[in-house]
């Protein structure tokens, strides 16, 4: 979808208000949610400079890509990053994969299951949350997508 996925279609959860589907989830969604299984490969929206390829709070494990005054965040995708801060990426280029629910290892995750597991963020499945920031304010992923250079 959008060149995030290849022949993924189907967005769970969009831009806007929201009831909060986990505890720590903000009722006011900055992104796009995307369901696809863990290992799905994600891609690159724009072009742009890696700034955040770690362990980032509800959004777990992140990549963050900026470029001028725009920036893209993929959130909840698997621990074992492909890029690294401070990398140029391409538009298209594959830069992470769809995350497990659970990850271990992260010493500052408050985030768990009913079974007290860690997971990756405030989520309670496997999926791509997208979010796109104009001047760092949150901005509706949807209205982007033939813009993003």
């Amino acid at each position: 979808m959008f060149g995030l996925f290849r022949g993924i279609t189907k967005i769970s959860s969009y831009f806007g208000r929201r009831s909060s589907p986990t505890a720590f989830a903000s009722s006011l969604h900055k992104g796009i949610d995307i369901p696809a299984t863990p290992g799905t490969n994600i891609f690159a929206a724009m072009s742009g400079i890696v700034v955040t390829a770690n362990f980032s709070g509800s959004g777990g494990c992140t990549v963050t890509i900026i470029n001028n005054n725009i920036s893209t965040s993929y959130c909840h995708v698997s621990p074992n990053f492909i890029v690294t801060p401070g990398q140029y990426i391409e538009k298209g280029q594959l830069i992470a994969q769809v995350g497990p629910k659970n990850v271990y290892g992260f010493e500052n995750n408050k985030y768990h299951d009913s079974n007290g597991n860690p997971t990756n963020g405030a989520t309670t499945g496997p999926h791509l949350h997208f979010a796109i920031k104009e001047n760092n304010i949150y901005k509706n992923p949807l209205d982007y997508f033939d813009n993003l250079k």
